[in-house]
């Protein structure tokens, strides 16, 4: 059961975090279901360090274990790989938000359905994303965000979009604590619950 991982990366066992995933590839569990374990579980953590019961090194080791289970995983998701890009998509964390383990997943699942994507990492400012579009002449913006200091950054982000003049240019956003609410108060286009929502959103805007 999923469960278990869940409760792997949430009770910081990193050294049983590769075994329980190989077990439950091995037992049937497909990849998009493990992605999905890996996100409640960071869901939880991230309240945890909301409320102050986790810290700083318990998020980055969260992270680390999250890695290792992409490299595992990433192998049995290539088959979906499209040759044929899609289309451009710019992709970043927002500023005063230095988490990467969300983005990186939604920034894979995008790559491996045929998108190019151009990642910008974390912590970006307004204005870095704003030259991305002009540079990449993307369509899509999708901002990250894994706690709920990032809901400002996220709503200026997209007031200098539209101000930029990027009336065509569709922008998701995604994190831990993101919700129907946050995405009226940023303004932004949609929100997706999880990767394959942000890739869903994704080929629907450009008519895949």
């Amino acid at each position: 059961m999923s469960q278990k991982l869940i409760d792997t990366i949430t009770e910081m066992r990193e050294e049983d975090v590769q075994g329980i995933t190989n077990d439950l590839l091995e037992g049937g569990t497909t990849p998009l279901e493990i992605l999905d374990a890996c996100k409640q579980a960071m869901d939880i953590i991230g309240r945890r360090f909301e409320t102050g019961e986790s810290f700083i090194p318990e998020l980055m080791l969260a992270g680390e274990m999250m890695t290792a289970v992409t490299e595992i995983i990433k192998p049995r998701m290539n088959g979906a790989e499209a040759e044929k890009k899609l289309g451009k998509v710019v992709f970043g964390t927002v500023e005063g938000d230095i988490h990467d383990i969300a983005k990186d997943i939604v920034v894979f699942m995008l790559d491996i359905n045929g998108f190019e994507v151009t990642d910008l990492g974390v912590d970006v400012p307004a204005a870095k994303f704003v030259e991305a579009i002009k540079t990449t002449d993307a369509k899509i913006v999708g901002l990250s965000g894994f706690l709920t200091l990032a809901f400002d950054p996220m709503k200026n982000t997209i007031a200098a979009i539209k101000a930029a003049g990027f009336d065509d240019v569709k922008t998701m956003i995604g994190g831990g604590q993101i919700d129907e609410q946050v995405r009226e108060y940023t303004a932004a286009d949609a929100y997706g619950s999880n990767a394959m929502a942000a890739v869903a959103l994704a080929k629907e805007w450009i008519g895949a």
